[in-house]
């Protein structure tokens, strides 16, 4: 029974994949469709001011299929936009793939997507034919049915026909998804040799934000230490000597000094905590992740349904990232988006940990606002993770955060 209930789920996911993989085939198809007219008008010499814009619109097909095949699986990264002048851009080895995947996937992304889409429509129809037959002639048979109805037998065999259609998309539909994801799989990617140093030039960038989100945090904990708890210790330190000099003249004045420097050393330890919690929550330890998320979940002004789906423990670097995108995030909920739900789900997925923060509220999050956005970028791109925000104006706003945590 887990078997079967298994194949459904991932027939039902690949169905979902061909679905946007049809929608993206149709796209190339008037890619490749423009891209030749202009290429045949530029062997006239009438097509050359159009062929950038021709290129321009390939890149930003291939792009949203780039974008689509890393939702579910391995990261494609985009080579960013078409090169500057006619002849370097038909020279970059990017255009030339690209060009090449939309032809592939004109042909192979529609075909396997309607074939994707053709087989649960059949197997309902079908199916469920017993139930309507007496509404249509008996020379009108759904589907590829060419047997005369003429009465319930005859339905049930197009039910049982349903049946086999059922049967094949859940089966087959897995594999379409599959070969329509291949051309993308194959092509889209950094040519060899190209990947290396896009990889390297990746990782000095994420070497320079993990050192610049550390050196903040190196200046927060600072300004914390300096701003409060060492005020707080300068106090302790003044009232001590202030009740020294008092034991003699008058004790019960040194008794009350003594008070205020309890207080104040109480009040020290109390923003050591925090600076503390700040640097690694304790909560992770003793708690764990889920347990740690539902404390922040619980105390949310916004009210906040929270999904956690990590059956492993991830590595403790992850998790604190994870604790802070999520704390950050419910804080930005709070102050800005005036939002009366917000819904916060995580799962461990592929070796990559998923946050996803999406609330109700009015949208429009800027990350040059300075709302806590671009800290949460620079912390999770430190650990080489990625981020994406949908805010647009009237809402919602949706925060996805992957973080790998090994397989």
């Amino acid at each position: 029974m887990a078997y079967v209930r298994g194949r459904v789920r991932a027939s039902v996911n690949a169905l979902e994949h061909l679905v946007g993989g049809l929608g993206t085939a149709t796209l190339a198809l008037g890619a490749l469709l423009w891209a030749a007219i202009v290429a045949v008008a530029c062997l006239g010499g009438v097509g050359l001011l159009a062929a950038p814009g021709a290129l321009r619109a390939v890149r930003s097909v291939a792009d949203r299929e780039r974008a689509r095949l890393s939702r579910w699986g391995d990261s494609i990264p985009t080579p960013g936009p078409v090169p500057d002048g006619l002849r370097t851009a038909v020279h970059d080895p990017f255009v030339r793939r690209e060009l090449g995947w939309v032809g592939l996937c004109s042909l192979i992304g529609l075909v396997t997507g309607l074939v994707g889409v053709a087989l649960p429509l059949y197997a309902v129809q079908d199916a469920t034919f017993p139930l309507w037959y007496r509404l249509v002639p008996p020379d009108a048979a759904p589907g590829i049915v060419w047997w005369r109805i003429d009465g319930l037998s005859d339905a049930l065999w197009v039910g049982l026909l349903g049946v086999g259609w059922l049967a094949a998309a859940i089966w087959f539909s897995p594999v379409l998804a599959r070969l329509q994801a291949w051309p993308g799989r194959w092509l889209l990617p950094p040519p060899p040799g190209v990947d290396l140093s896009m990889r390297v030039a990746e990782l000095t960038a994420t070497r320079a934000a993990a050192l610049d989100a550390h050196a903040v945090e190196l200046r927060r904990i600072e300004r914390s230490l300096h701003d409060g708890t060492q005020n707080r210790l300068v106090a302790v330190n003044v009232l001590l000597g202030a009740a020294r000099r008092a034991v003699r003249r008058n004790p019960d004045r040194a008794d009350e000094i003594l008070g205020q420097a309890q207080d104040a050393a109480e009040q020290a330890l109390g923003e050591l905590r925090t600076v503390v919690r700040g640097i690694l929550p304790p909560v992770l330890d003793d708690r764990g992740l889920a347990g740690a998320l539902a404390g922040l979940a619980g105390s949310c002004a916004v009210p906040c349904r929270l999904e956690v789906d990590v059956a492993v423990r991830c590595a403790a670097s992850v998790e604190a990232t994870a604790y802070f995108v999520v704390a950050e995030a419910l804080t930005n909920v709070v102050r800005h988006s005036g939002a009366s739900q917000v819904d916060v789900v995580v799962r461990r997925e592929r070796g990559r940990l998923l946050v996803s923060i999406e609330d109700d509220g009015h949208g429009d999050a800027d990350e040059t606002r300075g709302s806590g956005l671009t800290g949460i970028r620079r912390r999770v791109e430190a650990y080489d993770g990625r981020m994406t925000l949908t805010s647009p104006p009237g809402g919602p706003t949706r925060m996805d955060v992957e973080l790998p945590c090994g397989s």
